[in-house]
């Protein structure tokens, strides 16, 4: 091969590379979540959720009914009737429509799960990134602490939290969110201490930049994956919780919808009328488990050692 023929192909090879598109995390990301099915169920399942619950004011009541209210003059009528295509869910007690209640639930679900998860989010990661980055002192006290939260059964600590501060959406919103930020902070604190100690880490510190730059800018984009991952899984885990105290009565007050409140209210027909409880039970089963199942795939999808997969 001439030297001519050499540096045609070594050009040839240059611009092969050059025109080649960059391979990043979260590309390389997506293309393996595409390849999950349950995943990709998991987010359409999602996503439809919550189109839906936005929408729910522009169709429901002129189609549906009312949520809350209800007609006294037709009650005996349409008190507990059976699924049908007028109702596709039933009715309640009350004659309301059950799909309609379990929409307008989906709103009060969604919205603490992903408010209270945020609220815990933010919390963890200041907690976890003082932790980690710094150490020392600051590190056994503020895991001390986390271990002193965890000590304690979470739906219970919620429930006494409540006790204290009171019942109510807004109050769900804050016990949630509050006693929830210690598994995000070791979560974060793991993902800091495995990554501080990099080159660039050293590099950005010898430059001079503030100890607030060097998380926000080297530490956290190399740490998000993880975070991402646990804070998709912590929504379903929140929808729970939150259904569990409407359940017991200290989370949303009656009448507004809530697929606990729905729960208790069915249980006494589970033998005569079950869809009174099937119902919301169906719509928490499949929201949890869309959650899982997404955060299972971007936890797979944004593994570094499955570049290959």
């Amino acid at each position: 091969m001439t030297e001519s023929q050499v540096k045609v192909e070594a050009s040839a090879q240059a611009e092969d590379l050059s025109a080649a598109p960059a391979r990043t995390l979260w590309g390389d990301a997506w293309k393996r979540l595409r390849k999950n099915k349950l995943a990709i169920f998991g987010a359409i399942w999602i996503i439809f959720m919550i189109l839906v619950a936005l929408t729910a004011d522009l169709w429901v009541p002129q189609t549906l009914g009312s949520p809350t209210e209800a007609d006294s003059t037709t009650m005996a009528q349409m008190s507990r009737l059976a699924p049908s295509a007028e109702h596709p869910f039933g009715t309640d007690t009350l004659g309301r429509d059950v799909l309609c209640r379990v929409i307008y639930g989906a709103r009060i679900s969604l919205a603490v799960g992903v408010l209270a998860t945020a609220i815990s989010t933010l919390i963890g990661l200041v907690m976890g990134a003082l932790a980690a980055y710094y150490g020392g002192i600051w590190d056994t006290i503020i895991m001390r602490l986390a271990d002193i939260f965890l000590a304690f059964p979470y739906t219970l600590f919620v429930i006494a939290m409540l006790a204290v501060i009171g019942s109510g959406i807004q109050n769900v919103f804050v016990a949630i969110g509050i006693l929830g930020w210690p598994s995000i902070a070791r979560v974060f604190r793991s993902a800091i201490l495995s990554v501080k100690e990099n080159d660039y880490v050293d590099a950005a510190r010898a430059m001079g930049a503030s100890d607030f730059r060097i998380i926000a800018r080297h530490i956290f984009p190399n740490s998000v994956a993880s975070i991402v991952v646990y804070a998709t899984m912590n929504i379903g885990g929140a929808i729970l919780t939150e259904s569990a105290l409407s359940y017991l009565g200290m989370g949303v007050v009656p009448p507004d919808p809530s697929w606990g409140i729905m729960i208790q209210d069915g249980q006494t027909y589970l033998a005569t009328q079950p869809w009174l409880m099937l119902m919301p039970g169906l719509a928490i089963l499949t929201t949890v488990l869309a959650f899982t199942l997404l955060g299972d795939g971007l936890r797979d999808a944004l593994d570094v050692k499955m570049k290959d997969a």
